[in-house]
């Protein structure tokens, strides 16, 4: 925990609504207009983000593409539904090799968890179109969802 916590400290991160610590690096000054009706969005926003042992990130969903970039520390668990809720697909962050790859994308709308596999998990993620909380949902915000999630995904069911 002692990296983990200077990380906290020296990279100026801040709790983030899904679990875990982030802070903003980048907001492109370059703007888009997305094809889905969605007002102007920067081109591309990037986040630190560090989950300890103590918490994980809870299944949300963000209606952009996100890119998960391994940073340092314990590979990551990176759960991912499609909208449907008909698929669950895991997938590990870190080191290439044994089945891990230090990047793994998201689409949009997909719903996405993530826990580290040891004390800590540092990553780096962009958004494109970047990232808006009008474009953030959590899966606890939506019962029928979540209880369909909990129903046909036990073992993903802490995560809500």
């Amino acid at each position: 925990m002692h990296r983990a916590n200077q990380l906290i400290r020296d990279l100026h991160l801040q709790p983030h609504p899904e679990g875990g610590y982030y802070r903003e690096i980048h907001r492109s000054t370059l703007g888009v207009h997305p094809d889905d009706r969605r007002p102007a969005r920067s081109a591309l926003t990037v986040i630190y983000f560090l989950l300890d042992a103590s918490g994980h990130s809870r299944w949300h969903r963000v209606t952009s593409d996100e890119v998960w970039q391994h940073v340092e520390g314990a590979e990551l668990e990176l759960f991912r539904i499609d909208p449907e809720l008909r698929e669950m697909e895991r997938m590990r962050l870190g080191a290439l090799g044994g089945g891990a790859e230090p990047v793994r994308v998201i689409p949009p709308g997909h719903w996405q968890a993530a826990r580290t596999t040891g004390s800590y998990t540092l990553v780096a993620c962009s958004v494109g179109p970047g990232f808006d909380f009008a474009d953030f949902a959590m899966l606890a915000d939506h019962p029928r969802e979540a209880d369909l999630v909990r129903r046909h995904f036990p073992d993903a069911a802490p995560l809500v």
